[in-house]
């Protein structure tokens, strides 16, 4: 089969995403998610000026050259933006390739290695009697994992934590917006929002969160260290992963387990923390890690040094990745959780989708392929919608980690 189409589609239906279609002499075609949250439009023209003409004529069937190509070929490798644009191409290539042996994709890599994917959901409250609440709800929705964030007493704003009830969306239109972040208070309150969730429900739930890297090392390992009674799951990214030696000092201290790698982008970013076994959990996602492609390749790795993945899955990924990544767990052995938070309705009628929520796991479906497609006259009643990140600051206008 050859390339003979490529194009870009940028739409908001709720969030900004970035899919690319391949379309091939066969008439089969292809979806991939190339989402970067508040940069969207950088690895669209990245896709459009740079990729998409290397693209037309070649075999769709030959991913791993193909993505090669695109990676060794650029000279200038990695980055977000790069490895992105390549994931888009990478998944949009395995989903033709899926179609075109009438498959759901789950089986062209090698088949299930479970009946279920269990996903973690996100419950947040203002302060800890709305985030009680909120796990009580989730929990009736059937969710085994439960990642819990809940607002600060004397932190005007918290990572996590949606206003006015809403469900969280961090990218806001307009200049990106400050937020003012304390550690201290963080630090003495989050003990005792994880002491009442236990003594409130118990044991019998995976219990995650987020900090964000927001956290010095040695701060991090206090944070780990007063968190051991409460069996977590893992707490995310306790520190920016930038300074890999850090992970050394935060493990001398604690045994809750580490995730880390929503933010990176290859498997050169986190070699190191596998290989000396400074995390528990690889979140490297499909779309910012360079595909199925790369990402088996991450996690063959993991493997070998018994991580387990825990993919990011939150909104500002499409249906497109969500679908793919469903496949990508079903498969995977050494498979942890998934990261699940739910698109607005608008959003699912953009992108219809063979994968299903049930009682706590989710399945890609049957569908050949990925599962994922999109409703194009739709999608263009939605155009892009500039939006950014928050960016933070310490109390005395220091800009520090969001």
């Amino acid at each position: 089969m050859k390339i003979i189409d490529a194009r870009v589609i940028v739409c908001c239906p709720g969030r900004n995403f970035v899919t690319l279609k391949i379309t091939t002499d066969e008439g089969i075609y292809g979806l991939g998610d190339g989402t970067l949250n508040g940069r969207e439009l950088a690895v669209a023209s990245y896709l459009e000026d740079h990729v998409v003409p290397c693209l037309i004529g070649r075999d769709a069937g030959q991913i791993e050259d193909i993505w090669n190509y695109l990676y060794r070929g650029a000279y200038w490798r990695r980055g977000p933006v790069t490895m992105s644009a390549i994931a888009a191409v990478d998944t949009a290539l395995w989903d033709i390739k899926a179609k075109a042996a009438n498959m759901p994709l789950y089986q062209l890599l090698g088949g299930k290695s479970r009946t279920g994917v269990m996903v973690y959901c996100h419950a947040n409250g203002g302060d800890l009697e709305e985030t009680l609440e909120s796990i009580a709800r989730h929990q009736e929705m059937g969710y085994k994992a439960i990642r819990a964030q809940s607002g600060i007493p004397g932190l005007e704003t918290a990572y996590g934590v949606p206003k006015g009830g809403k469900f969280y969306e961090p990218a806001t239109k307009g200049l990106p917006q400050e937020h003012v972040w304390a550690t201290e208070p963080y630090l003495d309150f989050a003990p005792k929002l994880f002491e009442a969730i236990r003594v409130k429900f118990g044991m019998d739930f995976h219990l995650l969160h987020d900090v964000h890297h927001r956290l010095t090392p040695i701060e991090a390992a206090r944070l780990g260290k007063s968190l051991e009674p409460y069996r977590m799951f893992w707490i995310e990214d306790p520190t920016p992963a930038e300074n890999q030696e850090a992970l050394k000092l935060i493990r001398q201290h604690t045994v809750t387990p580490i995730a880390i790698g929503e933010v990176f982008n290859s498997i050169w970013d986190c070699k190191d923390l596998i290989q000396n076994q400074l995390i528990d959990y690889i979140r490297t996602s499909v779309v910012h890690a360079g595909g199925i492609t790369h990402l088996r390749r991450i996690a063959d790795l993991a493997g070998l040094y018994q991580i387990r993945t825990g993919c990011h899955g939150a909104t500002d990924l499409s249906p497109v990745c969500m679908g793919a990544a469903l496949h990508f767990d079903t498969w995977v052995p050494n498979f942890g959780v998934q990261e699940h938070m739910p698109h607005q309705e608008v959003t699912d009628e953009v992108f219809p989708h063979a994968y299903a929520f049930d009682d706590g796991y989710m399945t890609p479906g049957e569908t050949p392929g990925h599962g994922v497609d999109i409703d194009e006259t739709l999608a263009a009643k939605y155009p892009y919608d500039p939006a950014y990140l928050p960016m933070g600051r310490l109390p005395d206008g220091t800009v520090w980690n969001w």
